[in-house]
């Protein structure tokens, strides 16, 4: 019952209240600050009882009601376990179905953030028949006919039966024997890329063989998983982000083929207006496209291209091949899905609002010649915004005589843009911003005669990595940087980014954050200063601050600040000049932090940094590729040693991939599996991808 003032009032005798009327209501007051002092002890009433619920109690009251149902706190890391309100109301739920093996897939999707799969060894385990309990399931010996099941063969779909093997299923060594579970986890993610065109092989210019890949090079297709946010069943492959097999799609292209589904080919529209024609489903099969040589191994063709005039369109989804059997008429355009463990460089993923307010906005479109556009702001600044996921070509230089000029792709887009050398010519006190693009080609600033000061801005970018690469994704042009400044009142920022080799003169400013520097080898030259000699390379660059960082190549910097990096660099075996592969010419100033150095190094102080002095030089970085393109491109193998996965000052892992935190994911799914396991049951972590 809610007591008010007017309430309190209307229960006294109608005397009272006539002569507190009459005397200037002053009892009403009174009574007035009773209700308000009334109504606070209510609330507080309710509050105490919605506090003894999860959904309904104050925040401080979650770790209380945590503690009483035994509830341990992990790493707020996904959206899962971020709220100590959801991971324990998640807990009284878990516990309901504690046991089951749809319950241990839903824990590990919650607190990893990562698809998952959990799967009982001890069902797959080869049993000896008995006439009277036959089990078809488990022979010993598989059934070489189904080649469905062979297609899964030690994956975590497999449904072969195996033989026991004894060895520790925590260890991720053994699998199969009977108190063994195994979690499998897809660290890959599947990033869209819509009506992109689809660019000729090299070897058939004009013809019907393309690739998926806006760059020319293989790259295998990934599958668009199902949503599922309550897990009421094991997963299946139609709910992970994996890579297409060939035999897979080939047997259930209609759930992988078609608008808004993981892969769609279509024509661009024969009359400007008109929406482009769809490739019907009919006409679309699966094989393998794979390379055809001669004697010598030159390649000279793709396996089984559809006849001629058959109007059969064939896809490889291991390599993102495209066969017609009649080459088009019109531009195809492809959209699919790729691999990649983080959102960074160009992508169709969320980059959120420009932190730039600028006006005017240009929008341009498939078609739109970008250069009058930038001509158009040089003056007095503003945006050029390219609103889809075209192919752009042609010599761009962008010209700013006053304010800030940002060229940026916009929300859900990754345009390419094609070029040679991208010439920069900025006034004092100017800004270029560049955002969500991927560029194919060189980005050149020239020194300036005065010493104005001039910034560059790089976010979600890609500068192609050599920057030239040939059809099969190998460098042609490998010692080519993708940046070059030679204006030394510059300030660079690369955010986000995957870019070539930097190369700048001793008094640019460069902070590198949560990208990757790749000078596609650990021998060759990330970092340094232009020039166009040997000798050249020996010249230091500018001030360097890197944060989260994976740097492939060697470096030689003026200055160095580095946070929770990779430095990936090594000397040549012969002919090298260089003293060390990290070389820092002012090392009484800076510091390296947290951060991987191979030595010897020339820095300056370092500070949790592995190799230690007189440690083991053997412990190193592993990728599972440093290939650009590769779908786990950057990512650290699970062989690396834990003080580099779990070095960086937060205890994450070190490198471009810091921010995924993928060793607290790691361990609070340890954490989870000692508190939801069975009696008797050993648990395994497997990283599908």
């Amino acid at each position: 019952m809610s007591f008010t003032a007017d309430k309190l009032f209307e229960l006294l005798p109608a005397v009272y209240r006539l002569r507190d009327a009459e005397q200037g209501s002053q009892l009403a007051e009174l009574l007035a600050v009773i209700a308000e002092q009334v109504a606070a002890l209510e609330e507080n009433l309710e509050q105490l009882y919605d506090d003894q619920f999860i959904e309904t109690g104050a925040e401080w009251t979650a770790p209380y009601i945590g503690d009483l149902i035994g509830y341990r706190s992990l790493h707020g890391v996904v959206p899962g376990v971020a709220s100590p309100r959801a991971d324990v109301a998640n807990t009284i739920r878990y516990r309901r179905r504690k046991g089951t093996a749809a319950m241990l897939e839903q824990l590990a999707h919650d607190v990893t953030g990562w698809p998952a799969r959990a799967v009982e060894f001890f069902q797959l385990l080869g049993w000896t028949q008995y006439m009277n309990h036959r089990r078809p399931d488990a022979w010993y010996a598989p059934d070489l006919r189904q080649r469905q099941r062979l297609i899964w063969l030690d994956t975590a779909f497999d449904s072969i039966a195996h033989s026991v093997d004894v060895r520790r299923v925590s260890t991720a060594a053994g699998r199969y024997n009977i108190p063994n579970i195994g979690l499998f986890l897809w660290r890959l993610r599947a990033f869209s890329l819509t009506q992109s065109p689809a660019p000729p092989d090299p070897l058939d210019p004009g013809g019907g063989l393309r690739r998926f890949d806006p760059l020319a090079k293989d790259l295998p297709l990934f599958a668009q998983p199902r949503t599922e946010d309550e897990i009421t069943h094991l997963a299946e492959p139609f709910d992970v982000p994996m890579p297409l097999p060939l035999a897979w799609m080939a047997a259930h292209l209609a759930e992988y083929y078609g608008a808004d589904k993981s892969v769609h080919l279509e024509l661009a529209a024969a009359n400007p207006g008109d929406p482009p024609e769809p490739v019907p489903l009919a006409a679309v099969c699966v094989c393998d496209l794979s390379d055809v040589t001669d004697g010598s191994g030159t390649v000279i063709g793709w396996a089984h291209v559809p006849p001629a005039g058959s109007g059969r369109v064939a896809i490889d989804p291991i390599r993102g091949r495209i066969a017609f059997g009649e080459p088009p008429a019109r531009e195809v355009l492809a959209s699919f899905h790729y691999g990649a463990p983080i959102a960074i460089g160009g992508g169709e993923y969320e980059r959120g609002e420009p932190a730039e307010a600028l006006t005017p906005v240009l929008s341009a479109h498939a078609g739109t010649a970008l250069q009058p556009l930038l001509d158009a702001l040089s003056n007095d600044g503003g945006a050029v915004e390219i609103a889809d996921s075209g192919r752009y070509e042609g010599a761009l230089a962008i010209t700013v005589t006053a304010n800030t000029l940002a060229v940026r792709a916009a929300s859900q887009t990754r345009p390419l843009v094609v070029t040679g050398d991208v010439a920069l010519d900025l006034g004092p006190e100017t800004a270029v911003i560049i955002e969500g693009l991927v560029i194919d080609g060189t980005l050149q600033l020239p020194a300036f005669a005065d010493d104005g000061r001039r910034r560059l801005v790089l976010r979600h970018c890609t500068l192609v990595p050599g920057p030239r690469r040939l059809g099969d994704g190998s460098v042609s042009e490998p010692d080519r940087p993708c940046l070059v400044v030679a204006h030394p009142f510059t300030t660079v920022e690369i955010e986000h980014c995957i870019v070539g080799a930097v190369h700048v003169v001793e008094d640019v400013d460069v902070v590198i954050r949560n990208s990757i520097v790749d000078a596609t080898a650990p021998t060759r030259v990330a970092f340094r200063r232009p020039g166009d000699t040997a000798d050249d390379q020996i010249g230091a660059g500018g001030h360097l601050h890197v944060e989260n960082s994976t740097l492939v190549g060697k470096v030689h910097a003026t200055e160095l600040h580095a946070t929770n990096t990779l430095f990936v660099a090594a000397l040549a075996a012969t002919a090298e000049t260089w003293k060390a592969p990290v070389w820092v010419e002012r090392r009484q100033t800076g510091c390296v932090r947290f951060s991987y150095v191979p030595l010897p190094a020339l820095t300056p102080r370092r500070f949790h940094c592995q190799p230690e002095e007189g440690g083991d030089l053997r412990r190193r970085p592993h990728f599972t590729s440093l290939r650009f393109g590769d779908p786990a491109y950057g990512q650290l193998s699970a062989s690396t040693a834990d003080q580099i996965r779990r070095g960086a000052d937060d205890e994450s892992e070190m490198g471009a991939l810091h921010d995924l935190f993928q060793p607290q994911r790691e361990t609070n799914l340890r954490v989870r599996l000692d508190e939801y396991l069975r009696f008797g049951l050993e648990a395994g972590i497997f990283y599908a991808t």
